[in-house]
């Protein structure tokens, strides 16, 4: 006799699972994210079909054996960085991103890398072997030890897995594939849920490194439930416009690694290429002369970035005026211009205010405040301040300067690229005092960095 389906609904964020639909999860607190779907009753083997060959017997932690194994790099400079220093062996690994963005991309050209010395299984539910290939000849010549396979079934892809037995093991993508043991649609928050913990499974059972794609919503976050990330050890996520050549690989999530890090690649014909020194790219094109643009440093891990802040203030022609940020945070462009208006006097509330981080990456990093208010400010005096000048520091809401972490790091990388001048908090000067070749101007508030911007725009005319 069959078993009878019975109607469950599902919170999206966190997984929980309620018999009635509910306005806010009570597991995650949050609103409007349980979903109706049609599961069977369990059959008893487990949805990951686990079969255990002995008892389960806990372990002293002290008779634990670890051994430092050897990562296993991809090649791709960029991507080894985020990962923490390669590919750890068993681990699991969610690539999301938008549509076109460059994930299987990335992915295609990782197992070309990796087939010249280990086995490679590419699955995929989304293209044919021809579409695959035809993105592969694109890309380079590929090795015989990387093999395709276009299936979504679970049972046969185990079965496949555990035949050839390959090193790693790259899912397109985790919302194609389905368990035949769930009778909800693919891509549903059951399927994924129940999918990820099979493959889950083959990591860490087999020791099969893996590689699952993972599309995203609108608001950018992995589709399914928020439980996805939270089973797999490491979360990628490629930024960017898809339309424009750079991405960003940032690492969210990373059990072997830093969670800073970033990956920065140009999109071109033949694939991704990694960009090894992206403060060069990021300045590229930055004009000579002009008011309110600066050049300000933001820390990704342990890797400095210099980037360009741009600022346009301008007269309102409404009531209220127009705030536009883009590459960075909103809120923070309007507390700075509050502090400006407050501690310094000026009036910003008639003026339109644009503030851009030019190259189009997005930077959040509390060191970059200086920056943004300095560019604001020569925007609305019409200050230019000069190209070799580089500024870096947090304010505060009383118009301080605080001090930023790995100072050192910022003013090398500055120097290295031929900046001369660089306007930092004074907390900061006493782990600086031995470096030389630069000229080093602190500031304890945003009117120390202001007053010595005015300065040197009276001297240049």
């Amino acid at each position: 006799m069959a078993k009878a389906k019975k109607i469950v609904f599902f919170c999206q964020e966190c997984g929980h699972e309620s018999s009635k639909w509910m306005g806010q999860c009570p597991a995650c607190k949050q609103w409007n994210t349980f979903v109706e779907e049609t599961v069977s009753p369990a059959s008893g083997k487990g949805s990951a079909g686990l079969n255990r060959t002995k008892p389960a017997e806990p372990v002293s932690l002290s008779q634990v054996q670890i051994n430092e194994e050897e990562r296993l790099r991809t090649g791709i400079g960029e991507l080894d960085r985020v990962l923490g220093g390669g590919i750890v062996g068993g681990s699991m690994t969610l690539v999301g991103g938008d549509p076109g963005i460059g994930k299987s991309t990335l992915l295609l050209q990782v197992c070309r890398n990796l087939a010249d010395h280990v086995s490679v299984l590419y699955i995929s539910g989304e293209e044919s072997l021809k579409q695959i290939k035809l993105r592969a000849m694109r890309i380079g010549a590929f090795d015989d030890r990387m093999l395709l396979l276009c299936e979504t079934n679970l049972s046969t892809i185990r079965e496949v897995i555990e035949k050839k037995k390959p090193d790693v093991v790259i899912i397109d993508s985790i919302q194609t594939m389905y368990n035949e043991e769930v009778t909800s649609a693919p891509g549903s928050v059951s399927q994924v849920r129940e999918s990820t913990g099979v493959l889950m499974q083959i990591a860490k059972g087999m020791g099969v490194s893996v590689f699952i794609v993972g599309h995203v919503t609108k608001d950018g976050s992995v589709a399914g439930p928020r439980v996805l990330e939270h089973m797999v050890d490491t979360v990628l996520y490629f930024e960017g416009d898809r339309h424009a050549s750079y991405r960003i690989l940032r690492g969210v999530k990373n059990r072997f690694g830093s969670t800073n890090e970033i990956g920065v690649f140009e999109m071109r014909t033949e694939g991704l290429v990694e960009v090894e020194n992206p403060s060069e790219f990021m300045l590229n094109g930055k004009p000579e002369g002009a008011s309110g643009s600066v050049v300000a440093c933001s820390m990704e891990g342990t890797r400095p970035i210099l980037i360009e802040i741009q600022a346009l203030v301008c007269a309102s022609n409404f009531g209220m005026p127009r705030r536009t940020a883009a590459g960075t945070d909103f809120n923070r462009v309007n507390l700075l211009m509050a502090v400006l208006e407050k501690r310094m006097g000026m009036n910003l509330s008639s003026s339109d205010a644009y503030v851009n981080i030019a190259g189009g990456i997005r930077m959040n990093e509390p060191a970059m405040d200086l920056g943004i208010l300095l560019a604001i400010v020569s925007s609305h005096k019409d200050i230019v301040i000069d190209d070799k000048v580089l500024v870096f520091g947090e304010v505060g809401l009383s118009g301080e300067v605080r001090a930023v972490s790995m100072a050192e790091q910022r003013i090398l990388e500055a120097k290295k690229l031929g900046f001369t001048t660089i306007i930092l908090p004074e907390a900061c000067m006493k782990g600086v005092q031995n470096i030389t070749g630069v000229c080093l101007i602190p500031v304890e508030t945003i009117r120390d960095a202001i007053q010595y911007l005015t300065k040197q725009e009276r001297m240049r005319k």
